[in-house]
């Protein structure tokens, strides 16, 4: 599986809680490293410099996002939320968050990786207790156990992204109907 980051889920605490991908499956991690653990926080644009983490940083990271998975999936399912993950997230998002400041070049945010992390748990909290949470999806894709936010007109977006699911299954639907279509003979008349 590649290494790369992606964000198609529509809000940063969304694309954070799927860094551990095919949860069902293979589950492949992203945060393999506290580089890899910086770099998603860069690549996100929550920050425009990071501090170097450690393991320490990697773990308190890996928790949230499991916790927030898991808030995720009960108000997905219109369960009650998990009270030991509530109180993970809840402790992470009363961390100092990131903040930003104004240089000679425009705004810029540098942060440590506990910042970072502050910063995530604050918005998950805003998802999870805003407006947007009908909107909230699992993937379609078997594999894939993203969840984002529909914004499509009728509600009707079936993947996390076209590009990384989406694609992956009408390929192998098409494959499928292909192989099952009954050939034709052509006559000789």
């Amino acid at each position: 599986m590649n290494l790369d980051h992606v964000f198609v889920c529509g809000h940063p605490a969304l694309d954070f809680a799927a860094t551990l991908r095919a949860r069902r499956s293979a589950r492949f991690e992203m945060f393999v490293t506290p580089e890899r653990l910086n770099a998603w926080y860069l690549e996100s644009g929550l920050v425009d410099a990071i501090t170097p983490g450690d393991d320490a940083d990697v773990r308190a990271a890996t928790t949230v996002r499991e916790a927030l998975y898991l808030l995720l999936t009960n108000r997905r399912l219109g369960e009650e939320f998990d009270r030991q993950a509530l109180a993970v997230l809840n402790g992470a998002a009363r961390e100092t968050p990131v903040t930003p400041q104004l240089s000679m070049a425009g705004r810029h945010n540098e942060a440590t990786p506990g910042q970072a992390l502050a910063t995530v748990a604050r918005q998950a909290v805003e998802l999870l207790g805003g407006q947007d949470v009908p909107l909230l999806k699992e993937c379609g894709n078997p594999e894939c156990t993203r969840v984002y936010i529909d914004r499509s007109r009728g509600m009707r977006r079936q993947w996390c992204g076209m590009e990384s699911c989406g694609n992956k299954i009408k390929a192998a639907a098409y494959r499928a109907r292909k192989k099952t279509s009954p050939v034709t003979a052509r006559s000789h008349v």
